[in-house]
């Protein structure tokens, strides 16, 4: 399954901003680059967009929501206003805009009474960007975070990454406070690269445009990572600020997280030993149906063979067999015929099978056996003996209708 990852502009929507879009197969493998308006987005039929928000839009909040805000339901039709309007009452000595403008998303499997991180953003421009895309033929399945802090249940490192153009080169610091965005200097490097910091970064990452820059102000090498490469890594984060008025509906929820398990099955690198095992499974058993199949075709053609070994056998003078069981009582009766023996299709036979299943009928008007089929006129169908007599008679292998007032009669041929 492919993915279309766009990376939103700072800028506001514009039908001429270009985007830069990565299409990906199996999550990892880049497959096209494009920089171009939404409208000329490139367009893969079953592909999931995922839409990257950058850094540079985004601001990062570490609160502790009071017990029970967070229950499983937080996200439903009801407690989704009560939810927001806690985050709203939490958050609004800490922001410098207006928090009704702004869009809020919890870190993924927030939990009640524990820190939790909450982005923000400007409500209208990413309101805007996703409209765009959907009306481009592009809806969007996640939107995720460029760069995200590390999770506050987690114990993880800081580390630094150098973005942006040697004109305007921004230092991201990803440690216990959060993500903080710096003009590249060298009173910035100090600052985050300081002997009494708890989480001293080990690595600087940098975009290949401003890598010398960051080796000069940190006078070391420095690891390379695009904007395509955190674009990739970003989609394949947990996260999804795809929340409150941008996850109205609860069918809208449930085909985002069926979305997301298919997707992660699909796609993830954690479960390509699962996938790997699912396929020898489906092939193993396919190969055991169509031994299973080789092996009982083989013992029906053994078995119609010895019944045409049979037939010729014990009846020489047939040549050609095409249904051997109906030749050989074909034969048979001819044989018996031939030597004076009733066979079971003939009349006295025919007549002592009725008269053994309805010995108490009347006897019939008129009798007659036309071609080894035995007609009984004048009977009575409603007479007690002959309510169920085609029952009867077809336990003892021969079958009866009822034409009028004639009792039809015949010996059933059975394989």
């Amino acid at each position: 399954m492919s993915t279309l990852i766009v990376t939103l502009p700072l800028l506001p929507f514009s039908a001429s901003t270009p985007c830069e879009s990565v299409l990906v197969d199996d999550g990892t493998s880049v497959t096209r680059q494009v920089e171009s308006p939404v409208a000329l987005l490139p367009s893969a039929p079953g592909a999931e967009v995922v839409a990257v928000v950058p850094v540079q839009r985004l601001s990062w909040h570490r609160l502790t929501p009071p017990r029970g805000t967070l229950d499983h339901g937080y996200f439903s039709e009801g407690s989704a206003p009560r939810l927001r309007s806690v985050l709203e009452g939490l958050l609004e000595d800490r922001l410098l805009d207006d928090p009704s403008h702004l869009h809020f998303a919890l870190e993924p499997k927030a939990q009640d009474s524990a820190p939790v991180w909450v982005a923000a953003c400007d409500r209208a421009w990413l309101q805007a960007w996703i409209a765009a895309l959907e009306q481009a033929g592009r809806p969007v399945a996640r939107i995720v975070p460029e760069m995200a802090p590390h999770s506050a249940r987690a114990a993880a490192g800081a580390d630094l990454q150098v973005i942006g153009t040697p004109d305007q080169a921004v230092l991201v610091h990803n440690g216990s406070d959060g993500l903080t965005l710096l003009p590249l200097s060298s009173a910035a490097v100090a600052l985050v690269t300081r002997p009494d910091a708890q989480d001293a970064p080990e690595a600087v990452f940098a975009e290949p445009g401003v890598a010398v820059l960051a080796e000069q102000f940190f006078k070391r090498s420095v690891s390379l990572q695009t904007r395509t490469d955190r674009a990739v890594a970003a989609a394949q984060s947990s996260w999804d600020l795809a929340q409150f008025d941008l996850l109205r509906t609860r069918g809208t929820r449930t085909r985002k997280h069926l979305s997301a398990m298919v997707t992660s099955l699909l796609r993830a690198p954690q479960w390509r030993a699962a996938r790997w095992c699912a396929i020898a499974v489906v092939a193993v058993n396919l190969v055991g149906v169509q031994a299973w199949a080789w092996k009982e075709q083989s013992a029906q053609a053994a078995k119609r063979a010895a019944i045409r070994d049979t037939l010729t056998t014990t009846f020489p003078d047939v040549r050609v067999v095409v249904d051997a069981p109906l030749q050989m009582a074909r034969a048979l009766a001819d044989l018996q015929r031939q030597s004076g023996a009733a066979s079971s299709a003939d009349l006295e036979t025919l007549l002592g099978q009725f008269q053994a299943v309805a010995p108490d009928t009347p006897a019939p008007a008129a009798i007659d056996f036309i071609a080894g089929e035995l007609q009984l006129k004048g009977l009575d169908p409603a007479f007690a003996s002959l309510a169920d007599i085609s029952s009867r008679l077809q336990a003892q292998g021969y079958s009866a209708r009822w034409e009028a007032d004639a009792l039809v009669m015949k010996q059933e041929r059975r394989p």
